[in-house]
């Protein structure tokens, strides 16, 4: 990796240039289990590529001003314009994953899946390029990261108690993780699995 890093940015630096002279906004979406390397893939990509060509969006709770408005309001709003690049931590892919893992229906899960891949559709038809990237991490690699991190003074506010509770909800997550990737992923909108057992 040391040896091809710089080759590498070079490329990126290069696309980057190529998409401004394209025109169309490119939408990459990070998903995945916490402690992945949602967060580190996308500070990488920060330094290494002209951050006067990116948006870097981390999607939180919805507030009061998303929570009154239809709710893909707040992901529209974050979209890249025409020749940048949209670097999304989670967006749409977190109120459905969350809700099946702590035990919302089957009905309702799918009929967000649904709702997402309309979505996605209607971004594509209108020219985007969707780059989906699934990070994934298996549970005792989950555990040990969790475990590093909160070792580390300048690191531990990562780790917080509803991280662990996902943690202990590792298996349903993960059930429903593969439905979202098998549902989600089409020509328009593929996910790219990048997964490890251990960190």
């Amino acid at each position: 990796y040391k040896e091809r890093a710089a080759a590498l940015r070079e490329a990126l630096l290069e696309s980057q240039q190529a998409l401004r002279d394209a025109g169309f906004p490119v939408i990459v979406l990070f998903g995945g289990v916490d402690g992945a390397g949602k967060g580190d893939a996308v500070n990488v990509l920060n330094g290494w590529m002209d951050p006067r060509w990116m948006v870097t969006v981390a999607f939180d709770a919805p507030g009061a001003e998303e929570l009154e408005r239809p709710e893909y309001w707040r992901y529209w709003r974050a979209l890249p314009p025409k020749g940048q690049i949209g670097l999304l931590l989670s967006a749409w892919y977190s109120r459905p994953l969350l809700g099946r893992a702590y035990g919302g229906s089957e009905a309702e899960f799918d009929a967000a899946l649904d709702e997402i891949a309309a979505f996605e559709k209607q971004l594509a038809d209108d020219g985007a390029l969707i780059l989906k990237f699934w990070l994934h991490l298996g549970k005792d690699g989950q555990e040990k990261r969790f475990r590093r991190l909160e070792r580390d003074p300048l690191q531990s506010w990562r780790v917080t108690e509803r991280d662990w509770e996902n943690w202990r909800h590792y298996d349903r997550f993960v059930l429903a993780a593969e439905r979202i990737i098998t549902r989600t992923s089409n020509g328009e909108a593929p996910w790219h699995k990048i997964g490890r057992a251990h960190v």
